[in-house]
């Protein structure tokens, strides 16, 4: 499937390799204002080439829609944004094209298809992300009109962890360092965690926090087509992601009922004391915020030697990965993350009739 959503539909294309990646909405609302400049402010966040801590490929990412806005607002019909590749190299794949890399969709593709875009992964690699992003983009200006807002920050890389941050700092901050790190009392040991594993030709992970404020209550779905199930489904797309959890999440496990419960109390409406349960109850939105978190692996492609095999001759390899890889994908996710949640929550939006076209 390279398509998502019920409502607010998305579809990625293209491959890393290929001549362009993008995107094409479906199901956005007519008449809300969008110009090129509105999703490039996000693909700006996620772009390629911007520090030492991510990948030297150089691609400017420039934002190009191709139909579904007139006159800077939306016309209701499809939305197809891309961006060309510019600064591809394939040069560095054509030496390891028959041997299947470690920690890389490769042979699922080659088992699933008989056949497998060996640049850089095609459609498996995280250049496919530039396509969320951009349906993130519009996902966002439409949340924006309820007064919704996705937020995401990077809590930990490798064995650095941030400490407790407040939201205004997460606002503030995140984007203002390499990393993007709310923290920023820890913000250059992570950079150097990522140096240093880069320096010894190998990558690290880390884990990513999602928070969203404004959400109505009463989003999601009671059974199937809740709102913590589609989050979850929604960030595990994402390929670097390995785990999701949704308030406390496996912290909940060592928990009392006592301690986990959110006590109900009256505060401009209802609302909860605590928020261990991340903003869903049953599988839909109470009103606070929505919280979540996403563990993300390491980059798989190292230059540290490998043992793999050669898909053609059938025999034990040894692979040496070369070209422009990030050593942590960490910091570039986090806009990836922003994306998806803001694309999930503007979906159950439309669903629960919050959002509707707009007035004759």
């Amino acid at each position: 499937m390279n398509s998502f959503g019920r409502r607010l539909r998305l579809t990625t294309f293209g491959e890393s390799h290929g001549p362009a990646v993008g995107a094409v909405v479906d199901g956005c609302p007519s008449g809300l204002a969008l110009d090129a400049r509105d999703i490039q402010a996000e693909m700006d966040k996620r772009r390629p080439g911007q520090s030492a801590v991510t990948s030297g490929r150089s691609e400017p990412d420039l934002v190009e829609i191709l139909s579904g806005v007139f006159e800077g607002k939306t016309t209701g019909m499809p939305i197809a944004m891309m961006v060309r590749n510019v600064d591809a190299d394939s040069s560095a794949y054509l030496e390891i094209k028959d041997l299947l890399r470690p920690g890389h969709a490769d042979y699922g593709y080659l088992a699933k298809y008989g056949f497998r875009d060996y640049r850089g992964g095609g459609r498996s690699s995280g250049r496919e992300t530039a396509g969320r992003v951009m349906g993130g983009a519009v996902a966002k200006k439409l949340l924006s009109l309820k007064g919704v807002h996705v937020y995401a920050h990077t809590t930990s890389i490798y064995d650095v962890r941030a400490g407790e941050v407040a939201l205004e700092d997460v606002i503030k901050n995140t984007y203002t360092n390499p990393v993007r790190c709310a923290d920023l009392s820890v913000e250059k040991e992570m950079e150097e965690a990522i140096r240093m594993a880069k320096a010894e030709g190998d990558s690290v992970g880390g884990t990513v926090e999602i928070i969203a404020i404004g959400v109505p209550a009463g989003l999601g779905e009671p059974v199937f087509g809740k709102l913590d199930a589609d989050l979850a489904g929604a960030l595990m797309s994402i390929g670097a992601v390995k785990g999701v959890e949704v308030g406390l999440g496996f912290g909940a496990a060592s928990l009392r009922g006592s301690e986990m419960n959110d006590e109900f109390l009256i505060d401009n409406g209802i609302k909860t004391r605590t928020n261990h349960a991340g903003g869903i109850l049953g599988g839909i939105s109470t009103g606070m915020p929505i919280v979540c978190k996403v563990a993300v692996k390491p980059t798989p492609s190292i230059s540290k030697p490998q043992h793999t095999v050669n898909v053609e001759t059938k025999e034990d390899a040894v692979i040496t990965i070369r070209g422009r890889h990030d050593p942590s994908i960490v910091p570039r996710i986090v806009p990836v993350v922003e994306a998806m949640a803001a694309l999930v929550l503007a979906d159950h939006m439309l669903l629960s009739g919050k959002i509707g076209p707009p007035a004759p």
